[in-house]
């Protein structure tokens, strides 16, 4: 069973219905044995930063995810999901899990391409240089477009934690990877074909295989 961990923010419901179209056992939750017994964690989200760590330290959440990662459960961060999996995040100058040393930081307020000045949240389809292969991207096409909508993004300390670039006025890294986790910045519930590949991919991923 896939356990999409219910702390109270947006876009939960997306990734359920996108499992459940892949023929997945999938369960939204905050229950510790539910979550302990699942084969597969997936912890997505829309929202702030600091409302978020707010609420899963009064629920005792946060605690209870690092507990998941440390005996090896595979995880999916997605969105905030992955950004609160590391130290610190700017957004609401928040302390965070810190399963993945490093930080969150803010796109730049004057950003540009081709002399234009883009837009911040940094919305709608772009692609992803990976640096590696990763079983959880078998089968994605390099040409393959994913759906954003973010205001920030992960830095992590440690480029080997960095798995997959996104060009957006600059680089910033989209995909990360630690062990068993594994999380990204876009939504692959909400990016077509290439997106359920990787859902799909990381339904049936071990946790320890990485390429």
């Amino acid at each position: 069973m896939i356990a999409i961990i219910d702390y109270q923010a947006g876009n939960l419901t997306s990734v359920y219905r996108a499992l459940q179209f892949l023929k997945q056992d999938c369960q939204i939750t905050d229950n510790y044995e539910v979550l302990r017994r699942a084969s597969h964690i997936i912890f997505p989200g829309v929202g702030a930063a600091g409302d978020a760590m707010s609420h899963l330290r009064r629920t005792g959440l946060d605690k209870i995810i690092v507990q998941l990662v440390q005996i090896g459960k595979p995880v999916l961060g997605i969105c905030l999901g992955t950004q609160i999996i590391f130290d610190y995040s700017e957004e609401n100058d928040t302390s965070c899990l810190g399963i993945i040393p490093g930080k969150v930081k803010r796109f730049p307020d004057n950003i540009f391409c081709n002399d234009l000045k883009l837009k911040i949240p940094h919305m709608g389809w772009n692609s992803v240089s990976f640096r590696r292969n990763h079983p959880v991207f078998t089968g994605v096409p390099k040409e393959a477009e994913f759906y954003f909508v973010h205001s920030f993004f992960p830095m992590p300390d440690y480029e080997e934690n960095i798995l997959g670039l996104t060009d957006y006025g600059i680089d910033f890294p989209s995909a990360v990877v630690a062990k068993n986790v594994i999380a990204v910045q876009f939504h692959p519930e909400k990016s077509g074909k290439p997106g359920l590949t990787i859902l799909e991919n990381f339904c049936k991923w071990r946790g320890t295989d990485v390429e």
